[in-house]
Parts: C-alpha cells; structure tokens; sequence
C-alpha cells in the first residue's frame, strides 16, 4: 500500500505541473516501499538523486512559467523552492557522511508532508492565475 495516493485535491489544475507532481509522488512511494522491504538504506541514495534532478527540473519549470506569465507571488514561491532544495541537498549530505540508517524515514515524513503542504498550499495559488491565461 502507497505511503501516498494521487487524487483530484493534488492536482493544481496545469497538467505539466501535475505531471511533475504525480512523479514526486511516486518517488516517495518508492523509498516507502524500500523502507518497508528493508531496503531503505540501498534505495536512499537513487531516490535522493533522482529528488535532487527533480527539484531542478520541476522547479525551473515552475520559475519559466511563473516569470512569462507575470505570477504575482512569484517571489514568495521562488524562496520555497531554494528552501527546499537547500534542504534536500543537507539530506543528500548526511547521506553521504554514512547517516543513512536514520534518514530514510527521516526523508520519507519530510517528504510527504512538504508535499502535501505546498502543492495544496501554494502551488494550487497559481492554478487561477495561469488558468485565466490559458494554461491548463
């Protein structure tokens, strides 16, 4: 069973976003799954990477349509993403430093619930605004 599960109140309502999002989500249903095999600690390193080309794929994503459409809260969302990424990187850090054994449930709570936080939070602020520019 998921430690997450897609539905309709994820979705912010511009597919490529979702898109993205499903992908995050599926990355944490995978350390969920490699937690509860035992194998947390051999699946931590490929998701944290895999985390880590996310954040920069997505986000600049994020930033590209946020800048051409003229997002009014853009800077607010700018600084969660470089919180969020700073933040993935001191994981992917202790990681390296041998503080796997701990971390991976450490990083599945911490990635589930930024999620859920901000892509009900302030991801869905911007489904009006791009929407009423025809961004679906």
């Amino acid at each position: 069973m998921p430690l997450m599960t897609w539905s309709d109140k994820l979705s912010v309502g511009v597919e490529v976003f979702d898109s993205d999002h499903k992908r995050l989500v599926a990355m944490v249903n995978e350390l969920f799954d490699a937690v509860n095999a035992g194998k947390g600690k051999d699946a931590l390193g490929r998701v944290l990477d895999g985390l880590v080309t996310y954040t920069k794929t997505h986000f600049a994503r994020e930033e590209e349509y946020m800048k051409k459409w003229a997002y009014p809260k853009m800077t607010a969302h700018l600084k969660e993403h470089t919180d969020l990424t700073r933040q993935v990187l001191d994981v992917q850090k202790k990681w390296h430093a041998g503080e796997s054994a701990v971390l991976s449930l450490e990083v599945l709570n911490f990635l589930k619930n930024w999620l859920l936080k901000h892509i009900q939070g302030s991801d869905k602020e911007y489904t009006q605004h791009f929407n009423a520019k025809g961004v679906k």
